[in-house]
């Protein structure tokens, strides 16, 4: 457990590091460029550009090297790599474990239910305000030297409701821009693994082992090569385009850190008093320990035993109740993490110059329960899922990349306040669920 803090507290040191350090060598070749430009030595800034941040692919890369931009490249090809069988393999799981809750009959329909309602609560508020932003121009920045191309109008978003159930498996998982396409599939894979029971237990075993390969294989990209990733492409980014793409970034930031306190102190709070019929404050009061130790490990894995024990001992709710609404609600309730993606997507889409309307931001909402739902409860997977949701809406040219890469490298505080309302979550409909099956202990509770 301890371990894991650490690791997550180093993790979060690297990636400032890297941010500060790529901003202040960005900028650094940013003044560069302007000096040489300004004093006739555009020839000598050419091969700089040509050296280490020209876009290779382009006829104008022909013959240069590019170091920086092959880099950035080789790095986010990497997280893309692993989004087809991680979305397949973790939503596939997730509702192996929802399957299973029939055993426990009304109990499971609850906890479902509660679910659902804090979930409906939570895109609600993240799609309202990411939209709000997005109409106020909060998160747009000109971005017509930046790809060399822009986003797009779209056609009408409810053809995603006909592309998600595809009529070819094998065009489904060859490209990443039928994600949505994998999810149907994981989630009938998934029920129908569970409706076979101990028949299917081989290929669970199997799912399981590939699940922890990709989130192995992401933990070391993440941890291992990802602040030097970051430095490369922040320093590209800004030595070519200038620090006032930061701007918008820094408004995402602020608008979704404001959006997950107002849920964590007053989303949970209601959500106890209203359905669970308590009075909130002993909640708030005991659960606040359980969301700082979540927030300084970033992962749910990690604050579940210590969740459990105060759910149980300290917020009077039944073990049974406890042991079965916690685990589940790791895997499948994830708040804080729709929250995030909602407002990140809507973020990237208005940066990277695609249009957005309330159609577009009901289809993002729904994504991102279901990207959400398939969540590994470890550090730094929301952001990578966060792809799931950027594939399925076609939000993938070349500054929808770049900004993605920027949210990489500014999304740990961000990230560290989603796991803290995963976590509070779990609880709250622990709480809720226990109560309407007189399985709560109010003295306990109230203390």
């Amino acid at each position: 457990m301890f371990k894991s803090k650490s690791k997550a507290n180093q993790l979060a040191i690297k990636m400032a590091l890297a941010l500060i350090l790529g901003l202040l060598s960005g900028v650094g070749f940013l003044l560069l460029r302007e000096y040489l430009l300004n004093s006739g030595n555009e020839i000598t800034w050419s091969s700089i550009n040509s050296l280490l941040f020209q876009d290779i692919n382009v006829e104008s890369g022909n013959k240069a090297i590019g170091l920086f931009y092959i880099i950035g490249q080789l790095f986010t090809n990497s997280l893309q790599l692993v989004i087809v069988p991680m979305v397949f393999t973790s939503i596939t799981l997730a509702m192996c474990k929802i399957a299973d809750t029939k055993k426990l009959g009304r109990i499971s329909a609850k906890t479902i239910f509660g679910f659902l309602i804090t979930y409906f609560f939570a895109l609600l508020l993240a799609g309202t305000v990411g939209f709000i932003a997005h109409k106020l121009g909060a998160f747009n920045v000109n971005i017509g030297d930046l790809t060399g191309q822009s986003g797009s109008v779209g056609s009408n978003p409810l053809k995603i409701v006909i592309e998600s159930v595809p009529n070819n498996i094998l065009t489904a998982f060859s490209s990443n821009g039928k994600v949505l396409a994998v999810v149907f599939i994981a989630v009938i894979c998934g029920l129908a693994i569970n409706a076979l029971g101990n028949k299917i237990s081989i290929l669970t075993k199997l799912l399981e082992e590939i699940n922890e390969i990709l989130v192995k294989f992401l933990d070391v990209v993440i941890t291992k090569f990802g602040p030097f990733a970051i430095f490369v492409l922040l320093t590209r980014t800004f030595a070519i385009y200038g620090i006032d793409h930061l701007l918008p970034a820094l408004n995402y930031v602020v608008l979704t850190v404001i959006c997950l306190l107002v849920f964590l102190v007053f989303g949970y709070a209601l959500f106890v008093w209203i359905f669970g019929k308590v009075n909130p404050i002993p909640f708030i009061r005991k659960i606040g320990k359980v969301a700082m130790f979540g927030f300084s490990t970033s992962s749910s894995a990690a604050t579940l035993p210590l969740n459990t024990k105060t759910t149980i001992e300290e917020l009077g709710v039944d073990n049974e109740i406890a042991s079965f609404v916690l685990p589940l609600g790791m895997t499948v309730n994830m708040n804080g993490t729709a929250i995030m993606q909602v407002i990140a997507t809507i973020f990237i889409a208005s940066y990277a110059g695609y249009d957005i309307n309330i159609g577009s931001v009901i289809i993002i909402a729904l994504l991102a329960l279901l990207a959400s739902v398939g969540t590994p409860a470890a550090p730094g997977a929301g952001a990578i899922i966060l792809f799931t949701l950027l594939t399925g809406m076609g939000y993938n040219n070349d500054a929808a990349l770049i900004v993605y890469a920027l949210i990489l490298a500014i999304n740990r505080p961000v990230e560290m306040l989603v796991t803290s309302l995963n976590v509070v979550g779990d609880s709250a409909i622990a709480v809720v669920v226990a109560n309407s099956e007189n399985l709560l202990n109010k003295e306990v509770y109230a203390a």
